[in-house]
Formats: structure tokens, C-alpha cells, sequence
């Protein structure tokens, strides 16, 4: 190198704060040196293991920058670093734009060893990142595409520590986006290729990085949104088949963007999430995806089964979050202002389309559990979903399906539904939050016709962890059973008295078991005081709730049976009563703010269940 180069001037002019820093450009140059003499000989083996060294030389500062990051270094070696990290850059970049005389050979050869190490060092302050981009650009321009493919998606996948590594990644993705603009042919195969790298970074990198890295995740979503304006050129080129094909990816790896913007818990993601989805909504609109098939998921499915092939298993499984996207991408257009102006009147028809047809509320109602029940996306995004729901289930508080539609398939997916509404209602850290929470459960409970809703209450309460939640689903099944029977009462004054006679209300099957339930638990002993008395005393009030209907009536009589009676007597009440008894008086005996809250808290469970004995025993004496 010339005594004047501007490069070795660089080179002087660097301070020794970091452990031969300054040694590292002289380093290189020899290296570079080395491979220009290999290429001129036309050996590939030589200029291989001459890249090898150029790499290696970059690979090596790069660990020495990770090790003094890792022990706290001070502002003036991380300025020494970027220094140094930008000179080696340069170095390759100058040497990539000289004449050489098998300059291809050169560039073939650190085209497979450099992009890692150049992305590791452009994600340095300072002109780094751009040194860096020209770089890849290079090796874009110049090598093969489906060569230089293989190449950025391996780097992709090549172990880097994160979140210190994430804008390394934006430089890499930038280069694939050019490769794939590049493509010229087996679109589809390469573009396969390519997503489960890019979607693998993008998940590891949102899930990793903290509020201090939330700018570097905004770059990595705005690199992600260029991989999908490449998708998108080459749908423009394509026809027939492969073009419906491509559309499906497309549209499958925005809904995946979609979700995993939605799930980044910085706040410079969060702010910036509705641009996000406003432009992959775009690549939405594109690929022919609609605000009716993103409520109920039918577009989803759609794009999944044109690429559910056998050997396509594995790449569907990048996009697991896609029915999640789908019913975000609604949410952020409710939700944001931006949004709602872009999708306007599209969107409200859509609500009306969907509100309007029983079975694909039920479609837009039961996508939201992928929402609801997932610990991932913050109480904003969740609080909006309630909302969401609220509005698709309309104004009236009981929208009854016709019994005679076949309910069956669609109640798996309710129940894990309204686990998902539980699931806000209990843990919303506002009091408004899990208000709407438990208004949506009622909501949607009511719709479910008559025949099944007390199937699914059964289930909730045979499936619920909480005491408190446990006791408000008793509430529901009460209210259940005093809508029903006054509906009884009506059909029977409407029908003359001729109807319902000797006829056990639908929820006789049902109620008993609850009960039993709670005041008889299943694995053996009586219920757990004070801790359970939330819901110890919900099932007595519909105990004795019960026992109030059974005695009045045509009906009179015939759910508590004399062998019924006696059951619920023996085995239910009495064995309660000296226990409620005994804790009421060890604790009034222990003066303390903790035992006088556990005697509050079990007098109405004592008077409740003393008005039951009465109740039972009263009906006793007339069998």
C-alpha cells in the first residue's frame, strides 16, 4: 500500500485504546492481498482459502467488539470500534471496485464468506451500515441470484446474539430483498426458500429485544416490508396458478408480520404498529384478501389449502400466527385511526355482512379467541378485541340460534372462546377492561342456543380454576334458569295450560350436577373454607333457588324427587353445617382484622345454607 493511500493515513490515525485494534487493517490488507495473487493464478482452491482469511480477520474483530460490549467498555473504545469497524469495511469495498484480472473468481469467493461478518461490523455506528449495504449490494448485483439466495438465507440463519445483532439482520434482509427482485424463474421455490429464514429472524428478534432496541425493531419490520414489496413484484409478473400461489404467500407472510408487530412489546414498535399494518394490509388488498374473510378466517384458509401440499408442511409452519394476523388486522383497523380512515366504508360493510349472517358471527366471534387467550399482545390490542366482539354480537342482549341448526361442530370453538373472554375478564388490569370482558361472556353465552347453552356453562364451571370465577358462572346458570323459566311460564299461558306438563326443564340435567360440584367435590371431603367461599355460596343460592322452582308450578315436584331430597340433605347440607360452624367460631374467638374479614365473609354462606336445610326439610315432611 502506498505510503500516501488515504486508507493507511486511516490507519495512523487510529488511537491503540482497544487491545491491536489498529493492527487489524493491516491485517486484512494482507489478506486481501493474498486473495488478489490467488485469483490472478486462476486456482479456486487458492482463492478460497485466501477468502477464508479475509474472513477471518473480520470475524475475529467482530468477536474482539462482542467480548469488550460483554465487559462494559466506555464510550471512547465503543468509538474506536465503530472506527475500526468502518476502515475494514472499506477495505473490502475498495477492493471489490478495482479492476482486477479475475475479478468474478474474487468476488464468487467472498461472496460466500463475507456477509455475515460485513452485516455484524455495518451494525456498528458511524458510516458502517452503509459501507456494509454497498457491500451485500455488490454481491447482489454481481453474483448469481439463486446462488446469493442460499447464501443470505443461511447467513439469516446463522447464530447471532441477539437483540445486539438485530440490525446486522435488517442489512442481511435488505440484500434478499434484491436478490429476490432478481429471480427470474421458480419464483415459488426460492421465495420458499427464503421466508422461513426471514420469519424465523423476524419471531427471535421481536421476542428478544427489549424497550432499548425498540428502533432496531422498527428497522427490521420496515426490511420486512421490503421482502414483501419483492413478493410482490414477482406476483405482478406472474400468471394463472403460480400467481394465485404467490399471492397466498404473500398474503400468509403479511398476516405473520402482522401478529408479530402486534405482539413486540417496545413502546417505538407500538407506535409505529399501525403503519405496519396499514402496509401489509396493502399486500392484503393485493393478493385479494377481504375484511369479510379476515373476520372469519376463510382467507386464511383459502391461501393455506392452495399451499397445503405434502412437501409444504414445513414451510406453513412459518406462518403460525397467520389467523392471529388475520383478526388483528380487523382490531388495528378499528383500533386505529389511520387505519380506519384507509379501510373506511370496506370495513363497516364487512361488520354488517358478518353481523348479519348467524354463522359467520359465530366465524368473526370465535377467531378472536387467537387474540383473547394469548399472553402475547398487549391489554390495548385485547381491550379493542372485546370491543370488536361487542359490536359483532349486536345490541340485543339474547340472539337465540334456531335449536333446529346443528350446533355441534361450532361448540368446541365456542367453549375455548369464552375461555379467552375468562381469561381478560380475570386478569384486565382495569377495572373497565374486565367489565366489557364479562359483558362479551354474557353476550356471547346468550347466543348459544338454548338446547346446548347449558352444555356450555357445565363446561366452564367443570373447567374453571378460580373460586370468584366459578361463583359468577353460577350466577349465569341461575339467570339461565330464571329466563327459561319464564319463558316456560308464557309458552304455557299462551298454549292454554297444555303445554310443558310432567316435563323437566331442559336445565334439570344439569344444575344438580353443579351443584354437587361445589358442596360435594369429586375428590372427596367437603369444599374448602373460607378460600372456596365465593363459590360454596353461589351454588347454595342456586340450590335453594332451585328447590323455590321445583315447588311451584305444573312442574311441581318433579326434579327433587324424595331419594333426591334426602341425598342433598345427608350428604350436601349437613356435613356443611358444623364446618361453617366451627371456622365462624374459632375465628370470632381471634380478635384480628383477618379473622373478622373470614367471619363476614361466611355469614351469608351460614344463613344461605341454614334457609337450604329448612327448604329440604320442609319438602321432606310432605313426601
Amino acid at each position: 500500500m502506498a505510503a500516501g493511500d488515504p486508507s493507511a493515513a486511516a490507519t495512523s490515525d487510529v488511537p491503540a485504546t482497544s487491545s491491536s485494534a489498529a493492527s487489524y487493517p493491516d491485517r486484512l490488507r494482507e489478506a486481501l492481498v493474498a486473495l488478489s495473487q490467488a485469483c490472478d493464478s486462476g486456482v479456486s482452491n487458492a482463492s478460497e482459502a485466501a477468502s477464508f482469511t479475509v474472513s477471518d480477520v473480520l470475524d475475529a474483530f467482530a468477536a474482539v467488539m462482542s467480548a469488550e460490549a460483554d465487559e462494559g467498555s466506555d464510550g471512547g473504545d465503543d468509538s474506536t470500534a465503530a472506527r475500526v469497524s468502518e476502515q475494514l469495511l472499506r477495505e473490502v469495498h475498495e477492493f471489490l471496485s478495482r479492476p482486477l484480472a479475475n475479478q468474478q473468481m474474487a468476488t464468487d469467493a467472498l461472496s460466500l464468506v463475507l456477509p455475515i461478518p460485513v452485516a455484524k461490523l455495518g451494525a456498528q455506528t458511524g458510516g458502517c451500515g452503509d459501507i456494509a449495504a454497498a457491500i451485500l449490494k455488490f454481491f447482489v448485483t454481481n453474483c448469481s441470484p439463486r446462488d446469493m439466495l442460499s447464501i443470505l438465507c443461511e447467513a439469516l440463519d446463522a447464530p447471532m446474539e441477539l437483540p445486539n445483532c438485530s440490525s446486522s439482520f435488517v442489512l442481511l434482509l435488505n440484500a434478499l430483498a434484491e436478490v429476490l427482485t432478481k429471480i427470474q424463474r421458480r419464483h415459488i421455490e426460492q421465495v420458499k426458500v427464503a421466508l422461513p429464514a426471514v420469519l424465523k429472524v423476524m419471531c427471535a428478534t421481536v421476542s428478544e429485544c427489549d424497550e432499548e432496541h425498540g428502533k432496531a425493531v422498527v428497522d427490521l419490520f420496515n426490511a420486512a416490508h421490503g421482502i414483501g414489496n419483492a413478493i410482490q413484484e414477482m406476483c405482478t409478473a406472474m400468471v394463472n396458478k403460480n400467481k394465485e400461489g404467490m399471492c397466498a404467500i404473500l398474503g400468509l407472510y403479511s398476516l405473520q408480520n402482522i401478529a408479530l408487530a402486534s405482539r413486540s412489546r417496545q413502546q417505538d414498535i407500538l407506535c409505529a404498529c399501525g403503519s405496519v399494518v396499514l402496509q401489509h394490509f396493502r399486500f392484503l388488498k393485493f393478493s385479494g384478501f377481504t375484511y369479510v374473510g379476515l373476520l372469519t378466517g376463510s382467507d386464511v384458509t383459502a391461501a393455506t389449502d392452495k399451499l397445503s401440499k405434502e412437501d409444504d408442511a414445513d414451510f406453513l409452519e412459518g406462518f403460525s400466527f397467520a389467523m392471529d394476523g388475520a383478526m388483528l388486522t380487523v382490531v388495528w383497523a378499528y383500533m386505529y385511526d389511520d387505519m380506519s380512515k384507509y379501510a373506511g366504508e370496506e370495513l363497516e360493510l364487512a361488520l354488517k355482512e358478518v353481523q348479519g349472517n348467524h354463522m359467520m358471527k359465530w366465524e368473526a366471534i370465535n377467531m378472536l379467541k387467537y387474540v383473547l387467550s394469548s399472553i402475547c399482545y398487549p391489554w390495548i390490542i385485547k381491550s379493542h378485541g372485546i370491543n370488536l366482539l361487542l359490536s359483532l354480537a349486536g345490541e340485543n342482549h339474547v340472539q337465540e340460534t334456531n335449536n333446529h341448526v346443528d350446533f355441534t361442530s361450532y361448540a368446541p370453538c365456542i367453549f375455548a372462546t369464552l375461555k379467552a373472554i375468562e381469561s381478560v375478564m380475570m386478569a384486565a388490569p382495569e377495572a373497565l377492561m374486565r367489565k366489557k370482558a364479562f359483558a362479551a361472556l354474557k353476550k356471547v353465552i346468550s347466543m348459544v342456543p338454548s338446547s346446548q347453552r347449558f352444555d356450555i356453562l357445565q363446561a366452564l364451571v367443570n373447567n374453571s380454576m378460580s373460586s370468584s370465577l366459578t361463583a359468577i358462572l353460577l350466577d349465569l346458570v341461575r339467570e339461565e334458569i330464571l329466563r327459561e323459566s319464564r319463558q316456560a311460564e308464557n309458552d304455557r299461558v299462551e298454549s292454554d295450560g297444555f303445554q310443558g306438563h310432567g316435563e323437566l326443564p331442559p336445565w334439570a340435567s344439569h344444575v344438580l350436577e353443579l351443584v354437587e360440584l361445589i358442596l360435594r367435590p369429586p375428590h372427596g371431603g367437603p369444599p374448602c373454607l373460607p378460600d372456596h367461599g365465593d363459590q360454596v355460596i353461589s351454588a347454595l343460592n342456586l340450590l335453594r333457588f332451585i328447590l323455590i322452582i321445583d315447588s311451584r308450578g305444573p312442574r311441581s315436584g318433579k326434579l327433587f324427587q324424595k331419594e333426591t331430597l334426602h341425598k342433598v340433605h345427608s350428604e350436601w347440607l349437613i356435613p356443611l353445617r358444623p364446618i361453617v360452624a366451627g371456622i365462624q367460631s374459632e375465628n370470632k374467638r381471634d380478635d384480628c382484622e383477618i379473622a373478622n374479614q373470614i367471619v363476614c365473609s361466611l355469614n351469608p354462606v351460614q344463613l344461605v345454607l341454614y334457609r337450604c336445610i329448612e327448604l329440604v326439610e320442609e319438602r321432606l315432611k310432605g313426601c
